[in-house]
């Protein structure tokens, strides 16, 4: 029996060690002082649309990662995640539902979203640059404000405010009944908007600055058939809001690295790719002068929502 044992007990340990997996040598074991990324607690970042979901995720999802970086470097556990809308009013009840943790709202939206419980911490890109644009054919024949008398006009949404609010004001004040005197076409995006009146579909397109140096840059033959008739005077910028529960930490984080962006070369080049200038410091005070404009615009135009 002992003779026995000392011959298997060699034995057993070689087939035991022979069924074991052994790590390849050219694929180190991982040691964390984290958790995997899947642990993570994730914050959904909903921009309101600017853009198709595509130009929208080339556009922001190089600002998304630099968050995350900037969080990695910071020691703090969390992962932001892009989130794009099919429309205005997909996009509406996301944040009226606070189903988003971080926004990228229009002015208007900034107020409706504060009263569900979402705060500014900052302003993307210069109040100048937020402003209504009038894009026509060169060879529309139209040249004045009243020449859109009996005609088309298309927006994005009825809830745009650079993209519709403000050209509508903007008619107003120019003598246009924009209730009975033109036709209103809600499309459903900026692109939409733009090609409308490329296509003939309508007589003029309102936008804002943004998509339409998009435009140029992107689509410059069709551009070249149109050219920007008249704008509107600016008002504040679009927000950056967080829900009231995102932890202090991940919100000062947030808005450090917004600010510095235009210090570093990589936060130029992802500001660029936005087509926004830099993030200004805000809150939700700095919001009360759209409050005041909606108000104006309501009492003589229209309700922004009926």
């Amino acid at each position: 029996m002992n003779t026995m044992t000392s011959f298997l007990a060699p034995l057993l340990f070689i087939l035991v060690l022979g069924g074991c997996d052994a790590p390849p040598a050219d694929q180190p074991l991982q040691y964390r002082t984290a958790p995997a990324s899947a642990s993570q607690p994730v914050y959904r970042f909903a921009v309101h649309p600017l853009h198709n979901p595509q130009l929208l995720a080339e556009a922001y999802q190089p600002l998304v990662d630099h968050l995350n970086r900037a969080l990695s470097q910071a020691r703090i556990e969390a992962k932001i995640e892009l989130e794009a809308s099919r429309d205005y009013q997909a996009y509406e009840e996301k944040f009226r539902a606070r189903a988003p943790d971080i926004l990228l709202p229009n002015p208007w939206q900034t107020l409706q979203a504060m009263k569900v419980g979402y705060r500014v911490i900052a302003m993307a890109g210069d109040a100048e640059d937020f402003k209504g644009i009038f894009i026509v054919r060169k060879d529309g024949g139209i040249k004045t404000p009243a020449d859109l008398k009996g005609k088309t006009v298309s927006y994005p949404s009825p809830t745009a405010l650079a993209a519709c609010i403000m050209p509508q004001y903007f008619l107003h004040q120019h003598g246009i009944d924009v209730n009975r005197d033109i036709q209103n076409v809600y499309v459903g995006s900026q692109e939409s908007s733009i090609m409308n009146v490329y296509l003939g579909k309508s007589a003029a397109a309102a936008t804002w600055p943004v998509p339409w140096r998009l435009f140029l840059r992107d689509d410059p033959a069709k551009a070249a058939e149109l050219e920007l008739i008249w704008e509107t005077p600016p008002l504040m910028n679009n927000s950056l809001m967080l829900r009231d529960d995102v932890p202090t930490a991940i919100g000062e984080a947030i808005r450090q690295t917004l600010l510095e962006l235009p210090q570093r070369p990589e936060g130029q080049k992802i500001l660029a790719g936005m087509s926004t200038a830099r993030f200004h410091a805000a809150d939700d005070a700095s919001y009360a002068k759209v409050r005041e404009y909606i108000a104006n615009f309501e009492r003589v135009v229209r309700p922004v929502e009926k």
